[in-house]
């Protein structure tokens, strides 16, 4: 262990190492094979086997990445979002323990968080709350939260108090953790989660400095006053580590999934909704789509927390992407080929066919007026994407600019959500809406 006055968090030494040979071996198929093979001969059913080693797997892979903050934690809430583009016999046993990310970590010491809320708030921090809750109501990737009543009004608010030295250790885990995401590729169906936590990382400058969160939080909060879906708490106090908000009470929105179909549908609605909504509504783009971001409050509006990823669109949504979103629509290649390439999008030859039928998983649901979104769906298509490739390999000739790196995950986010969450929805509606372009 760390002494406790370092800036790093206590993390167990060697725990990224040790993180990286579990993957390797349990996730990897040459492992996986051999240990599978010798209880096959020993006569267990082979289906039963492969159930035992997925199991074991995910709970080795939640054992390492529970006992880490910061990168780790948040390359498993990457993949607690997109376990709904796995292949179906490894989503099973991992669904529940990466779903667990989202909330939950090991809790930081009480003197810990004392000594971080002195350093920000001064040897009298106690004197801005009437009671504050010593255990943590949830943990973040970078901090925990505390539930507290503030002085004198008696407001409830969340304290999310950062980890001590999250930001160094961020920095230092994700050059790590690039090895974690490609010993996890085998099992990801293609996905590129080497590319996901690459994009984590470029933001993690932003996401460490809750000054910035405030900011972005409270400007997306004004922009909501009196909206009859969404709720955006205000910051009260914030400081480069410590952040007080109002508090949200609600049911996180994966519970949604065990709701009636109708419920379900109109609460992922406006989830989608608000992801497309914010550069309209208050020129902020929520860059973080999981789950456990999102509630559903007592008056049934749609609450959200945790504005550390970011980008800001005062004038809303690109424009471009919504026109290059409707000429896919129709069928367009040639107009959407030669729009893209405006955009950067092109890095290389390819046939306006060929990238239009590559592209379809991602903008199918834009085409009808009501669309299904769940797990078969989005592993087949994102399966056919990343395994049905020719031998011009599109995916070679596409770049991502970096204004749309952010957006890129969003799309691909929501949708993995509302895959979960088994949703019927207009999502053609809300990009007619709140995508420039989309609705000429």
């Amino acid at each position: 262990m760390t002494d406790p006055r370092a800036s790093r968090p206590v993390l167990p030494e060697g725990s990224l190492g040790r993180a990286a040979r579990l993957l390797s071996i349990p996730l990897g198929a040459a492992g996986r094979a051999t240990l599978g093979a010798g209880r096959k001969l020993l006569g267990e059913p082979a289906a039963q086997v492969e159930a035992d080693l997925s199991r074991a797997a995910a709970e080795q892979l939640f054992a390492v990445l529970g006992e880490l903050k910061g990168g780790a934690m948040k390359f498993g809430q990457v993949l607690s979002m997109m376990e709904a583009m796995l292949p179906e016999e490894f989503a099973a046993p991992f669904r529940a323990k990466l779903a667990a990310l989202q909330d939950s970590a090991p809790p930081m010491p009480t003197s810990r968080v004392h000594g971080v809320l002195r350093a920000e708030l001064g040897s009298d921090w106690r004197s801005h709350f009437a009671e504050f809750e010593p255990r943590p109501a949830a943990a973040a990737s970078i901090g925990q939260v505390h539930r507290a009543r503030l002085a004198g009004s008696g407001d409830p608010v969340a304290v999310k108090v950062q980890y001590p030295g999250a930001d160094a250790a961020l920095r230092s885990d994700l050059k790590q953790i690039q090895r974690l995401a490609a010993a996890a590729s085998p099992v990801t169906g293609g996905l590129d989660v080497v590319a996901l936590t690459r994009e984590v990382a470029a933001r993690i400058a932003e996401e460490v400095d809750y000054l910035h969160e405030a900011e972005a939080q409270n400007q997306m909060a004004e922009a909501v006053i009196g909206h009859p879906r969404f709720v955006v708490p205000r910051a009260r106090i914030a400081t480069t580590r410590v952040l007080v908000s109002d508090w949200v009470t609600g049911t996180r929105l994966s519970a949604m999934a065990a709701a009636p179909p109708d419920q379900r549908n109109a609460t992922a609605l406006d989830y989608v909704t608000f992801l497309f909504a914010g550069p309209a509504l208050g020129g902020i783009l929520h860059g973080d789509p999981h789950p456990g971001n999102f509630l559903v409050t007592p008056d049934g509006r749609l609450g959200v927390v945790d504005f550390g990823l970011t980008a800001r669109f005062p004038d809303g949504l690109p424009r471009p992407m919504g026109e290059l979103i409707r000429r896919a629509v129709a069928g367009d290649a040639e107009g959407m080929l030669a729009g893209l390439a405006d955009e950067g999008f092109i890095a290389g030859e390819v046939a306006a066919a060929e990238l239009l039928d590559y592209l379809n998983p991602f903008v199918e649901p834009a085409s009808v007026e009501e669309f299904h979104f769940d797990r078969e769906w989005t592993r087949s298509q994102f399966g056919r994407v990343h395994h049905s490739m020719g031998a011009d390999q599109i995916p070679l000739k596409l770049n991502i600019p970096p204004e749309y790196g952010l957006i890129y995950r969003v799309w691909l986010g929501g949708i993995a959500v509302l895959a979960q969450l088994d949703v019927t929805a207009n999502f053609a509606a809300v990009l007619r809406r709140y995508l420039p372009g989309f609705a000429a």
